[in-house]
């Protein structure tokens, strides 16, 4: 659970991850190589989806401090393997985590910095 924000990062339990956050139902990791939203690729994502037993129903897209719009590309690459795109201010995508998990969804989350 992201259980708060710190400058332009994100605050899982006690570790800050300034540079944006990559979740999991398993895991919570520095995304150390955030893209902006307009170059979002699927390797951009790292491991994500490797580490995971079952495939998500969709990754929940935080886009930063405001909401824009992933690159279609990127969109049409996740719907081929059966996983939607959900995109977000990444405020709102953090709250929405949070509600999402509660409801033991199994999804993937991508947090650009605020």
């Amino acid at each position: 659970m992201v259980t708060g924000f710190q400058g332009r990062g994100f605050r899982v339990k006690d570790d800050v991850f300034p540079d944006g956050l990559l979740l999991s139902p398993v895991r919570a990791l520095a995304w150390m190589q955030a893209p902006v939203v307009s170059a979002m690729s699927v390797a951009a994502l790292g491991d994500l989806f490797d580490h995971l037993e079952l495939k998500p129903e969709f990754l929940l897209l935080g886009t930063g401090s405001g909401l824009q719009q992933p690159p279609r590309p990127f969109v049409r690459e996740l719907e081929a393997r059966g996983i939607g795109v959900e995109a977000m201010d990444s405020r709102a995508a953090a709250r929405a985590w949070g509600v999402l998990r509660a409801e033991e969804r199994w999804i993937v989350g991508a947090l650009l910095p605020l």
